[in-house]
């Protein structure tokens, strides 16, 4: 295994780790505080974090790097899926939540097949198919009981896929960092205005620790998620995703006695089946490719 692809491994399970621990700080601290407001909280923290940290390494000089167009656009699509998925989570239990999210490589796989031209075997139709399936059964969508939320974190799977895949298409030379810092000043703006049409709620010395908190998971998990997805090879690390899953479901028991039920069990399996198998699947074309 090459260098690379190790590191890509590790800076993509951290990644999960930190973005799952952000999700269980911040809904904690949904039950006393508006989103819009926890949001632009959390966001000012992280800005500055990462303002500090691209300072202290020279970065800043590079800042008009980041005026490429597929960096501002890259941010948007952030902070639209950060948005909406959060507002799902505060909504869902948080494992099932990180299940929903995890249908992001199935549209990723759509998304190369309609804006790359690239040709999907049989095969790999049907492994989406089943991870689309394995997400109707976390979702358990029923007439008059159906929860609204499992659908906007569904959407957030798509912009989170987006995203990704703008990331591919970002220039070497653009650093990482201020790709990461680009999204949390874009999240902190949009986050502002909102937060303009809500109530603000009082705060207290408690909420403030723990978004601190949850800034400090949220500026790893960024840094480490953009690191991945330039490092190596994405059939090799893109498995590592699924490593925050195991983290969100103990959470979601340990912290609010989440259980999933028989369906949303099946489905997971599922969804994670069918997406270790696409990353399984483009592993052996890219090695067809070589041999050739």
């Amino acid at each position: 295994m090459s260098q690379h692809n190790r590191r890509g491994i590790v800076t993509m399970t951290g990644a999960m780790v930190f973005f799952v621990a952000n999700d269980a700080l911040v809904k904690w601290v949904s039950a006393d505080l508006s989103t819009p407001q926890l949001i632009f909280v959390r966001g000012v923290m992280t800005t500055a974090l990462l303002l500090a940290l691209a300072g202290w390494m020279g970065q800043l000089r590079q800042w008009r790097t980041v005026l490429t167009r597929s960096v501002p656009a890259r941010a948007v699509l952030d902070s639209l899926a950060s948005f909406t998925y959060l507002t799902a989570v505060f909504h869902l239990p948080l494992g099932n939540a990180t299940a929903i999210n995890l249908a992001g490589p199935l549209f990723l796989t759509l998304m190369a097949v309609f804006f790359l031209k690239e040709r999907v075997t049989p095969g790999r139709w049907a492994l989406i198919v089943l991870g689309f399936a394995g997400v109707l059964l976390v979702v358990q969508p029923r007439v008059g009981d159906f929860n609204a939320y499992a659908l906007l974190c569904l959407f957030a799977a798509l912009l989170h896929a987006g995203r990704d895949f703008l990331t591919r298409l970002v220039p070497a030379q653009v650093p990482s960092l201020l790709i990461t810092l680009s999204t949390a000043l874009m999240v902190t703006l949009l986050a502002g205005v909102w937060s303009l049409f809500e109530p603000w709620k009082p705060m207290g010395t408690q909420h403030l620790w723990l978004l601190f908190g949850a800034s400090l998971c949220l500026a790893a998990g960024y840094h480490l998620l953009t690191l991945s997805m330039r490092l190596g090879d994405m059939s090799v690390i893109g498995p590592f995703r699924y490593s925050g899953l195991l983290m969100a479901l103990v959470l979601g028991y340990w912290m609010w006695g989440d259980v999933p039920n028989v369906l949303a069990w099946c489905g997971i399996a599922l969804v994670v089946a069918a997406g270790l198998g696409l990353l399984q699947a483009e592993r052996w074309r890219k090695q067809a490719l070589l041999a050739r």
